[in-house]
């Protein structure tokens, strides 16, 4: 893959970090990109992951350039409407036009709900949904990552590629996200943009698929987590963030062409 350009949202700390990692030591250069975010002290939240989310994603371009890869680290608040072309701009510049777009960052840790509970089962506080806890998930989760989509397209027909892959990560499902609403609402509007695309760019060989992840364990993972996880036969694994990487690096290679407009769940 050491043709390829990969810009991987949210990378760095967890899923988004092992993704770029991964995709690195295939041979693709990868654009990092991150924004810092202070979340609020919370009883749920374990001070270490709220650390990570403090951090650059100097360390993991640091890793991939000693490995012998590419990378390049840029800081982007992705609800701003104007980043992603500026992103792409940046990408072509330093690594070659992108052809492995991962649209991994989220909103941030806000679990919203339309009941009166003060903490969820996990122990997290909860707050009501408002307009800020809804902008918060969907300027990101959903409007980010369709402009991402839609640079990533407007560019690739343009220059008549015919080799392109696009993955997103999802949460909820069917019957909706119970305490965490809104970030369950961005993530499904998410999941629709992205088939639309596997359909819509199928003739310019671009594949788009959604990864959802089991629990996955980047750091907020608790006690309360891991006995929730042993009650509920349907969650049968605690990932690792390498782990659910291997799968999106996967569904970027060439083995996955047969791949697209599927959410992969894992478990």
């Amino acid at each position: 893959m050491t043709r390829h350009t990969a810009l991987v949202t949210g990378a760095n700390h967890g899923i988004g970090a092992a993704t770029a990692s991964t995709l690195a030591r295939s041979g693709c250069g990868v654009l990092c990109t991150y924004l810092r975010i202070d979340d609020p002290v919370d009883p749920g939240t374990p001070q270490g992951y709220r650390d990570r989310r403090t951090q650059d994603a100097g360390p993991i371009v640091a890793q991939i350039q000693a490995a012998g890869g590419r990378a390049v680290a840029v800081e982007a608040d992705l609800s701003d409407p104007d980043t992603p072309a500026r992103l792409f701009d940046l990408a072509e510049e330093q690594l070659g036009p992108v052809d492995i777009l991962v649209n991994n960052a989220t909103g941030g840790s806000v679990p919203d709900t339309f009941a009166a509970a003060q903490d969820d089962r996990l122990g997290r506080s909860l707050q009501p949904v408002t307009a800020a806890t809804w902008a918060r998930h969907f300027r990101v989760d959903a409007m980010a990552a369709a402009l991402l989509i839609s640079e990533f397209a407007r560019r690739h027909i343009a220059r008549d590629a015919d080799w392109g892959r696009i993955v997103g990560l999802t949460s909820g499902g069917d019957l909706g996200f119970p305490e965490e609403v809104s970030y369950g609402a961005a993530k499904a509007a998410q999941t629709n943009y992205t088939m639309s695309a596997a359909l819509e760019l199928a003739p310019h060989g671009v594949t788009a698929n959604m990864v959802y992840p089991p629990v996955t364990d980047t750091g907020w993972v608790t006690d309360a987590v891991r006995q929730e996880v042993a009650r509920r036969p349907e969650l049968i694994h605690i990932a690792t963030p390498a782990e659910v990487a291997d799968v999106i690096a996967y569904l970027a290679s060439d083995a996955a062409h047969l791949i697209t407009a599927n959410v992969i769940t894992l478990r």
